[in-house]
């Protein structure tokens, strides 16, 4: 199914049904109150879009699908009760909506524009949510290295323009056998020759989903932080 104007499928199905199907296509059931959620904090990404860039994408839908969804086709690699850092998360993606889907998910959310922040902020307070907290800072800081060594389960980020970069960051943050998921365009497979001689971290899977209601192809690059010395 084609994300476009001319879909007829995409352009009768409403917001709440194309998170609910969309959701099942990704093996995420999302419930009447979580899609209440996600309609609020798509009101306030509308809202204070029209004081600071949070998105390029405008029309709902397409948020939903590019934003929304795509988040929750992360869900997947997810265990129980597990932590996540969500490094250059901007608008809030993919730690929000993962949060919203999986509430039992201790989630940070970091990112270096303090005006984002306090986006994420406003929307942690307005959907009532907890064990998540938005933070202003690099991933390079040592202040947050000394805070969150060995913390987190998972590390993950859409925003990294190359991958050796986030992974170099992303490794401090791991606890033994934490995995990281760097959430790239079609072909993200190709920056792993850059990234071939990291110590401590072996690539597990290549995962390769096609967002719903859409033809955008998403790869998730997952690697797994092994014992130091191995």
């Amino acid at each position: 199914m084609k994300l476009d104007a001319k879909n007829k499928v995409f352009d009768r199905v409403d917001l709440r049904g194309l998170l609910k199907e969309g959701g099942r296509e990704l093996g995420v059931a999302v419930s009447d109150n979580e899609i209440a959620l996600f309609l609020r904090y798509l009101q306030e990404l509308k809202e204070w879009g029209r004081k600071i860039n949070l998105t390029a994408i405008k029309d709902e839908k397409e948020i939903a699908v590019r934003h929304f969804l795509d988040s929750l086709s992360v869900v997947r690699s997810l265990g129980d009760g597990m932590s996540l850092l969500d490094i250059g998360s901007g608008a809030g993606f993919p730690g929000i909506p993962l949060k919203i889907a999986r509430p039992d998910l201790g989630v940070v959310l970091l990112d270096s524009v303090g005006k984002k922040v306090h986006f994420m902020r406003n929307v942690i307070r307005a959907l009532g949510l907890r064990g998540i907290e938005a933070i202003h800072g690099r991933a390079e800081d040592r202040s947050l290295l000394k805070r969150f060594v060995g913390s987190f389960d998972i590390v993950t980020s859409r925003a990294f323009s190359r991958l050796r970069g986030f992974l170099e960051v992303s490794l401090p943050y791991l606890k033994e056998g934490g995995i990281i998921i760097a959430i790239k365009g079609p072909k993200g497979s190709s920056e792993l020759k850059d990234a071939a001689e990291l110590k401590n971290i072996e690539l597990i899977k290549i995962d390769e989903v096609i967002l719903p209601f859409s033809d955008v192809t998403v790869q998730h690059l997952i690697f797994k932080k092994s014992w130091e010395g191995k």
